[in-house]
């Protein structure tokens, strides 16, 4: 900082650098806190739309189990008659 503004006394340049270091620390954190924001709201929405389908899958297999286990207890009824 110095060099770019000599007429800065040492304690001035320091306070100038601490500030601005301070400020943009600040930003950081202002910047980050919103994309963690963003981030939590589409890891949500994703993790939704994962879960829906999982069940959706576990629901049609079970279906399908049990249809086959009906047909099959049906067809082993007449069968045996």
């Amino acid at each position: 900082m110095r060099s770019r503004m000599p007429w800065l006394t040492t304690a001035q340049a320091e306070e100038m650098t601490r500030l601005y270091v301070e400020q943009r620390i600040s930003l950081t954190r202002q910047t980050l806190v919103h994309h963690i924001g963003d981030l939590r709201a589409q890891y949500e929405t994703r993790y939704r739309e994962l879960r829906r389908t999982l069940l959706k899958r576990h629901a049609a297999i079970t279906c399908a189990l049990l249809a086959g286990t009906a047909g099959f207890n049906t067809a082993a009824c007449l069968v045996g008659r």
